[in-house]
């Protein structure tokens, strides 16, 4: 079976790989700045967010891809139950380092699956993180190692790549940490193959 993946996200397609789940790239160009401002107006939490932006993805490109199973997924960072973006910027970056030094806060991943454009299922996975205490120059330090694109397009810690240098601990799963639950996703279309 060959599911479709509604992200752009080159780590969440290398898990899907990784566990020898079939699927094919479509972009739903969902506009996550403009959700984001509604729900927030609205007072949704970091977990709704998370979740509507899934949903969101997955039922607009399920809508046009009748038949097929379609896996939205979304990650936002809270805290303080406060949502952290991903930076526009290198100095957004480092402001967003700097809040989240020596911190504990939590990153949600929501997934969801539609098809013919209607939710079929949803799940959110929260981990928990506690970054080490480090002084400005050594959060630059970490900034300059990673590219600007990279930074914009992934956020402010890449765990697949140096990341994990900046965590005292880590209480989570470590795929769901980069993007996709994916333990749940499995026994998800284990049932839905049934």
């Amino acid at each position: 079976m060959k599911i479709i993946l509604a992200s752009k996200s080159g780590v969440r397609k290398k898990i899907l790989d990784n566990y020898k789940i079939d699927s094919d790239v479509v972009l739903s160009n969902v506009d996550e700045e403009e959700v984001k401002t509604s729900l927030l107006a609205e007072g949704a939490n970091p977990l709704l967010v998370s979740k509507n932006l899934a949903e969101i993805k997955s039922v607009k490109v399920s809508s046009k891809n009748p038949d097929r199973l379609v896996l939205g997924a979304d990650s936002v960072i809270s805290l303080n139950n406060e949502l952290i973006n991903k930076p526009r910027s290198r100095d957004e970056a480092l402001k967003i380092l700097k809040k989240l030094n020596n911190s504990k806060h939590y990153l949600i991943s929501s997934v969801c699956f539609s098809k013919n454009g209607a939710m079929v299922w949803n799940h959110s996975d929260s981990s928990e993180l506690k970054m080490k205490n480090f002084k400005e120059k050594e959060l630059l330090d970490y900034l300059n190692k990673i590219d600007t694109e990279t930074l914009l397009a992934y956020g402010v810690y890449q765990i697949e790549a140096n990341g994990l240098d900046l965590f005292e601990y880590i209480k989570g799963d470590h795929n769901s940490i980069m993007g996709l639950p994916i333990k749940d996703i499995i026994n998800y279309i284990n049932q839905y193959k049934k």
